[in-house]
């Protein structure tokens, strides 16, 4: 079932196929893998409440490396060009908000 996040995504942009690229970055193998990823990082964090790696990684069942690979890719205009703000919490861990 879509959000009402997904919906607006798709009001806007219209059904959005993104193309991720990097050194290791396979289109066909890897791009529906990133882009569910993405999406699902994307609908979680539309709360704007604060997560670390940890507590998205639980609920995502995606690894942390996975997850902070998708926030960097939230900032990316070609993604959506999200603020996403970064808070030290303590001991070198750090929480993740993103906003709009």
């Amino acid at each position: 079932m879509k959000s009402l996040f997904d919906t607006e995504i798709e009001r806007q942009y219209g059904k959005v196929e993104y193309q991720f690229d990097g050194e290791t970055i396979e289109a066909a193998r890897d791009n529906g893998r990133l882009t569910v990823q993405l999406n699902e990082v994307r609908r979680i964090c539309s709360n704007e409440q604060w997560w670390t790696l940890a507590e998205l990684a639980r609920a995502t069942g995606y690894p942390e490396a996975s997850i902070s690979a998708r926030l960097r890719d939230l900032r990316k205009p070609k993604f959506g060009g999200y603020t996403v703000e970064r808070e030290y919490v303590e001991r070198g861990l750090f929480r993740y908000r993103v906003t709009r």
